[in-house]
């Protein structure tokens, strides 16, 4: 089992989610949210990732995260009935750990249906069901930040990546980050943009 990369990045595909990071002349194809793909680094740079290695009978797929807690919280949404590694990695797109943990504690189906093809009766079974499987305990190390651990870039233009990886067009994307406000979480600005595009829709 490959538990973590360290590498070259060679090759980040436009509009894609997926990096192409080699290891020792070895070239790994790794599937990762949209904003981790904008924020890793840049095209030559040496990466690092916290790795998921997803065993199918018919396929083998490295799922790539900046942080352990990430890693973990990913792996603990795949315990939950029905969610499989694409919800799990979408709701990670949208939520991290921390905003997770708080979406549960707050029984927030709002946030939940921020997830792109998550509706209320899928957020209320969600709701429920992560409740009931998901170890708070791993998203509390969350909150105590990624000390040691390069901090994601901040920017507008994360999160129009983001969004475009989450399958939202140009005109959309546009039209909702020019509302936006003079903010640098990305988190926040990212959460801000979904909650402007569901009333939108």
């Amino acid at each position: 089992m490959i538990g973590s990369l360290r590498g070259t990045l060679l090759d980040r595909g436009v509009g894609s989610a997926e990096l192409l990071v080699e290891v020792q002349g070895v070239g790994y194809r790794v599937t990762v949210a949209p904003a981790t793909a904008v924020a890793v680094g840049d095209v030559g740079d040496e990466v690092f990732l916290h790795i998921h290695h997803h065993l199918r009978e018919d396929a083998q797929t490295l799922y790539g995260f900046a942080t352990r807690e990430e890693r973990a919280c990913f792996e603990a949404l795949l315990a939950a009935h029905g969610v499989g590694p694409a919800l799990a990695l979408a709701i990670l797109s949208v939520h991290d750990p921390a905003g997770l943990q708080q979406v549960l504690a707050d029984d927030d189906l709002d946030a939940l249906c921020l997830v792109p093809g998550v509706g209320r009766k899928t957020a209320t079974r969600l709701l429920v069901e992560l409740k009931s499987r998901l170890d708070l305990g791993v998203l509390d190390v969350a909150r105590l930040g990624d000390e040691g651990a390069g901090a994601p870039s901040t920017s507008r233009r994360d999160v129009h990546d983001a969004l475009e990886g989450l399958g939202y067009g140009a005109d959309e994307i546009r039209e909702v980050l020019h509302d936006l406000p003079a903010e640098t979480d990305r988190s926040l600005l990212l959460r801000l943009a979904l909650q402007r595009l569901a009333v939108a829709s």
